[in-house]
């Protein structure tokens, strides 16, 4: 069965059974305590800890499923960096699609277990073994977690007699980020195989690592479940390894013969990784995200020097494109050819003389690799790769040591320049470093209201806010439209949003209980949990009574509009099926 069917085959399998398919979240996450999405479960978090109510429509999705909203599916792209470094063996990948299913309050472990095994036997496989967790004392509370003995006679009572018993290391899964809901997994395992994990979310992990149920935090009690389409490509397409199913042999077919194969699996590898995190809207840069992006290009780029241009990388771009464009609509070739395009033209300019110095090195420690790294762009990997025997005892631990001091003197230096101490605000969506961020995040912040008002006004009253992230340097705005902007749209847009500075709106704001304040035709951020008593803040003429925004916030905000100054949107793209985001800055 080729990829492209089990992706479908798995999606109608789940909403024949009463799920709602909600298309996959951009690889940069909502959540700020983690650097990029690394499970399908991520954009639903807040359905199980209470943030959200799954039947408030926080998904348009969702919210259209006239069968009930307590289920979902989805294939969410997904992206983990702890793998970067084994990338090149015959299982390690950075990019991957999680293909799970999702229970918030409704279903738990017999329905979550049998539907499962049902969809295992529709694609004709057979479950080798099982596993379950074995049960162990809790780290941090001294509480014992029991063994999970529920899912164990669900599995017999299906036929299944190969069931084994895992510790907490394998058998237990979560949180993502810092703290939230976790809970122990049953595994199903095909061919010597694990390839699909259910999480039973019954605790929320606390910080200090101890647990507590879910509902006494608010939550729900439900099912998260993750199956590896990489890992079901291969078992079902009967192949040795991931690289030889049809998800990678296009790319690796299009490398040199003589190329040994583990270059030409981190190559295939990181072609889709880029691909996939500048469609996301992630570019190159020394920090977070942009960091990662910019060590997967310059070890293809390497490559592709090493080899006397033996390959293009364009072309490989362009096949990842190409294949996967039909189910991720937001993959943009034009913007990950111009972003490959300026990286490569940077590191061309120095990485030969960076070559030539690792050439005479000596040796090689973590200082003089990450003087190789600041100086002539290459990367560890690389270094780790050429250098040999003169780099045997460098290792990525120490490496990474040396860059974290090296963004701590930066950092200091900012901070003298400035007179900062760190970050001053970090409510995950807005972030300032020291005074003069502050004033520019909370102009850039007032800005987003006036920016869902007036995309309101040039697009029709449908459009909601699905998503915002605020920086000293910009805003990111994601909202739900099902097409592209015109020019003349995008024009009217940031028009009507210069008018409302050059009117200098007074930008108030009134205490009301949650309810009222609804009433009031205030918009408000779906995915949020309000409190019972919020501030609605109000861009209005005092003398007029023209209202131009009016939305639920807990500030910072602008007295007047005509501080914000003048608005500039940088970008508009496509982040998921349906939903766009908009990239501005103030001046």
């Amino acid at each position: 069965m080729t990829s492209s069917d089990l992706r479908e085959k798995f999606l109608e399998f789940f909403e024949k059974r009463r799920h709602v398919r909600v298309p996959s979240s951009s690889l940069l996450p909502d959540d700020p305590s983690v650097l990029l999405t690394t499970a399908g479960m991520q954009q639903f978090k807040p359905y199980y800890t209470g943030k959200a109510d799954p039947m408030a429509s926080p998904h348009p999705e969702l919210g259209g499923n006239p069968l009930g909203a307590k289920s979902a599916v989805s294939i969410q792209k997904t992206f983990r960096t702890s793998d970067i470094d084994e990338v090149g063996d015959e299982t390690h990948l950075t990019f991957f699609e999680m293909m799970g299913n999702f229970s918030f309050g409704g279903y738990f472990k017999e329905e979550a277990i049998k539907l499962a095994y049902s969809f295992i036997k529709d694609i004709g496989l057979d479950i080798q073994y099982v596993t379950i967790f074995e049960g162990d004392p809790s780290t941090g509370s001294g509480q014992v977690t029991p063994k999970d003995e529920e899912s164990k006679k669900i599995w017999e009572g299906l036929g299944v007699s190969d069931i084994r018993e895992a510790d907490r290391g394998d058998n237990f899964w979560g949180p993502t980020g810092n703290e939230g809901p976790c809970g122990p997994t049953t595994e199903i395992y095909l061919n010597g195989i694990e390839v699909w994990n259910i999480v039973f979310n019954e605790y929320y992990c606390l910080a200090d690592k101890s647990l507590v149920p879910l509902e006494e935090k608010g939550g729900v009690r439900g099912v998260d479940t993750g199956m590896g389409l990489e890992r079901l490509a291969m078992v079902s397409q009967g192949k040795e390894n991931i690289f030889e199913t049809d998800l990678f042999s296009p790319l690796i077919d299009l490398l040199p013969e003589h190329m040994d194969m583990s270059t030409k699996r981190v190559i295939a590898d990181h072609a889709r990784g880029i691909s996939f995190l500048i469609s996301d809207g992630v570019i190159p840069s020394n920090k977070e995200a942009g960091y990662v992006l910019r060590r997967l290009l310059r070890r293809m780029l390497v490559y592709e020097h090493i080899s006397e241009n033996s390959f293009d990388s364009i072309k490989l771009l362009e096949k990842v494109v190409e294949d996967y464009k039909d189910f991720y609509k937001e993959l943009n070739i034009e913007t990950v050819k111009n972003e490959f395009t300026k990286e490569k033209e940077k590191f061309q300019k120095s990485v030969a003389r960076g070559l030539r110095e690792l050439e005479k090195a000596e040796s090689i420690d973590a200082k003089s690799a990450f003087r190789l790294y600041e100086s002539f762009g290459l990367p560890y990997e690389i270094i780790k790769e050429l250098g040999e025997e003169k780099a045997a005892n460098l290792s990525r631990e120490e490496f990474d040591k040396e860059f974290e001091k090296h963004r701590e003197t930066s950092r200091a230096g900012q901070e003298k320049k400035f007179g900062g101490h760190g970050l001053i605000l970090d409510t995950g969506e807005l972030k300032a470093a020291n005074e003069e961020e502050l004033k520019i995040v909370t102009r850039l912040h007032t800005a987003t209201h006036l920016l869902q008002a007036a995309l309101r006004k040039v697009l029709g009253d449908k459009v909601h806010q699905s998503g915002s992230d605020i920086t000293a340097e910009r805003l990111r705005f994601d909202f739900n439209f099902d097409r592209k902007l015109t020019d003349e749209e995008r024009q009217k847009v940031e028009d009507s949003v210069n008018y409302a500075v050059e009117r200098n709106f007074d930008m108030g704001f009134e205490e009301l209980p949650y309810e009222e304040a609804i009433k009031t035709g205030a918009l408000y951020f779906e995915k949020e949990k309000y409190p019972p008593t919020v501030k609605v803040y109000t861009a209005q003429d005092k003398k007029t009574e023209e209202v131009f925004s009016k939305e639920l916030c807990g500030g910072p905000h602008v007295t007047h509009t005509g501080e914000v100054g003048h608005f500039r949107i940088t970008k508009v793209e496509s982040v998921g099926a349906g939903i766009r985001r908009i990239r501005a800055t103030v001046e």
